[in-house]
């Protein structure tokens, strides 16, 4: 295989306590980001046990996908839903890429993917939860494969930072 060149993904889709956040790294095997697939796989923590995805039971998905969660596995319904709808909709995620060329086919079985996911422990809807984890799983690997985002994107936003968690004094609400 050519060299393949190491791509970086993110995205953030949904929201609520459901929304998704997805990082994702996709390499070539023999290559670093197969050592730290297999590393991340051998060295689970308490309330972080990455696994292979799967499409159905028995059938990982390719790219050998591996699913690091973000967030500490806090009870019976967030490990469900992190196991069940976040896995279905990464592995969803991965196949959308894969169908549509974002991760080329003749590749699948030359890479390795890390995703690395966050799923709040007040998330409640399975559904949302699956489709939320689909969508920002292809645009992460959508973002990667195209380089985004840009320098001049990321420097138009540097003094208007903002996310989730916290809003810049110029962008709250003053009632």
């Amino acid at each position: 295989m050519a060299a393949f060149v190491t791509q970086f993904g993110e995205a953030f889709c949904g929201t609520g306590p459901e929304a998704a956040h997805v990082n994702t790294v996709l390499g070539a095997k023999g290559g670093p980001v197969e050592a730290a697939w297999v590393t991340a796989l051998a060295t689970p923590r308490k309330g972080h046990v990455a696994f292979v995805v799967a499409a159905q039971p028995g059938l990982a998905v390719k790219p050998m996908t591996l699913f690091v969660n973000k967030a500490t596995i806090a009870s019976d319904q967030h490990a469900t839903l992190t196991w069940g709808p976040a896995q279905a909709g990464v592995a969803s995620g991965v196949l959308d890429a894969v169908a549509d060329g974002t991760v080329p086919t003749g590749l699948v079985d030359e890479l390795v993917l890390v995703v690395a996911l966050w799923l709040s422990v007040d998330a409640r809807e399975a559904d949302a939860v699956y489709g939320f984890n689909r969508e920002a799983t292809h645009a992460a690997l959508r973002a990667g494969s195209l380089g985004h985002p840009s320098v001049g994107d990321v420097l138009a936003v540097r003094d208007d930072p903002f996310n989730g968690y916290w809003l810049p004094p110029s962008m709250r609400s003053n009632d």
